[in-house]
């Protein structure tokens, strides 16, 4: 906007660094408590529940030590996360099966936590007639356009664009766009990759 200040954007200042969420997911990923951590490098509960929400700052030894118990490297700390893009026209099709399909996946191969597929299902097209389950904890389909018709044991869920249903991984399920005249696109986020 006119008239507005701006502020010139200046590069992070590692001293600066933000490394409790990230000690906090390390954590977490290893399936410790605060307590059992705390205990092991030797620091009170209170010390590293202000240390994950940045609100302590540690010293070299003791943040040694907490990365020591967690089983990380202190410097992976201080990286920058991971990232990744995938441009409309670059992702890569893949080909989960059905027909009347056309599949590209939106997170990279190496991606293990999360996989993203968007499928263009055309008028009639569809995962199949047998139900199936895939391997993963989750399943979320969105519709982004048109309508999904989801086919469950003993059910039936007709989506909108918009409508999102969450599933477990290990539901049979199929899906079948119901439209004589228009495609639909469906956004399925599988956790974790299968």
């Amino acid at each position: 906007m006119a008239g507005e200040l701006r502020r010139p954007v200046r590069p992070p200042d590692p001293t600066e660094a933000l490394v409790g969420a990230r000690l906090r997911a390390a954590r977490q990923a290893a399936g410790l408590t605060l307590a059992a951590v705390a205990e092991r490098a030797g620091l009170t509960k209170g010390f590293l529940s202000r240390l994950e929400r940045d609100e302590a700052s540690p010293s070299v030894a003791t943040l040694v030590t907490v990365c020591g118990v967690l089983g990380v490297s202190v410097g992976s700390l201080f990286e920058a996360p991971a990232t990744s893009l995938v441009r409309a026209d670059e992702a890569p099709a893949i080909h989960f099966g059905g027909h009347g399909v056309r599949e590209v996946l939106l997170t990279p191969g190496v991606q293990r936590q999360v996989q993203v597929v968007r499928s263009t299902v055309e008028p009639g097209g569809g995962g199949g007639e047998e139900l199936y389950a895939l391997a993963c904890d989750t399943e979320v389909v969105l519709v982004l356009r048109g309508q999904l018709e989801l086919q469950l044991p003993g059910d039936v869920v007709q989506l909108r664009a918009g409508d999102a249903f969450t599933m477990p991984g290990v539901t049979p399920h199929t899906w079948r766009n119901p439209s004589p005249t228009a495609p639909c696109e469906v956004l399925w986020v599988l956790s974790p990759a299968p």
